[in-house]
């Protein structure tokens, strides 16, 4: 195992651990106006949402490694107080890249990357009309982390008006992932489109009360043949199958042809867990 002592290695080594590690993470794509009027537009992937009541999100524009300076982002945030944080599909993510590009002041990277902006409601930044989401913010707080390269300065932004896109609503006026075709950032050029098999869905423990994978019997606590998330998904149950439900399922066909080998009935157990059928696995793994 690689083990590294934060004060051994240069601050840059760091971020780049930091970030491939510490992954993926939603982008903030920031558009904001300074003072004079000028428009500007910036992704940061230090983010993420932290309240509903108030509804907050934090976004950390940190200080440049090289040279110690800090992003036109976040001198509009202590000046102007107002953002408005714009989140980032698979559609425009070629154009979101380019406006990082470190253009000279005044530069407006709408104009660069060829996104539209589009005139908000509450607040004096535009919106990114091809955003699948937008958030006009008012900024609360911009609390510094440090003084040196690579400090990071949380800008804590309270919402004052939410758009989402149609595009992206289910018929219950509801977000589907799959309609949000989102993306998030890893380390280096990396990036994670948040599609197709990477979306999946687990049950809230807090729904029910699980036995927990302790309470499991040791033979299944202890097989060679089921993993961490298997094992998991058995311990979010509330209870085990009753002995007249295991014994009625022991005439199922599948069951048979294992022919009471526990690797056999290990392996389709977990077949079928995998399949999130939970409640015949626990009638096969009690066999």
């Amino acid at each position: 195992m690689l083990t590294i002592n934060p004060k051994d290695i240069s601050t840059a080594e760091l971020h780049g651990y930091l970030l491939s590690a510490v992954s993926p993470r939603p982008i903030a794509f920031a558009s904001t106006i300074d003072e004079r009027g000028n428009v500007n537009l910036s992704p940061f992937s230090f983010f993420n949402v932290f309240s509903a009541n108030p509804p907050i999100l934090i976004f950390s524009p940190a200080r440049r490694v090289r040279g110690n300076t800090t992003k036109h982002t976040l001198e509009n945030c202590i000046s102007t107080k107002e953002v408005v944080i714009n989140i980032v599909n698979y559609d425009i993510v070629e154009q979101m890249s380019l406006s990082s590009t470190e253009y000279a002041q005044g530069t407006n990277e709408f104009v660069k990357s060829g996104l539209t902006e589009e005139k908000s409601e509450l607040v004096k930044p535009p919106r990114v009309k091809e955003s699948p989401a937008s958030f006009e913010c008012k900024v609360i707080e911009v609390k510094p982390l440090g003084t040196e390269g690579g400090a990071g300065n949380l800008v804590i932004c309270e919402i004052v008006l939410a758009h989402f896109s149609d595009s992206i609503l289910d018929e219950n006026n509801k977000i589907d992932p799959f309609k949000l075709d989102a993306v998030a950032r890893m380390g280096a050029d990396w990036y994670c489109r948040v599609q197709g098999e990477a979306i999946f869905s687990i049950e809230k423990p807090i729904r029910t009360m699980g036995i927990g994978v302790d309470q499991l019997p040791n033979n299944i606590r202890n097989s060679t043949v089921l993993t961490g998330n298997t094992l998991g998904k058995l311990g979010n149950s509330e209870k085990i199958p009753t002995k007249e439900e295991i014994v009625t399922y022991s005439s199922n066909s599948e069951v048979k042809k294992c022919n009471g080998d526990l690797q056999k009935l290990h392996l389709l157990g977990k077949k079928l867990l995998e399949q999130g059928n939970v409640d015949d696995a626990w009638k096969v793994l009690m066999q």
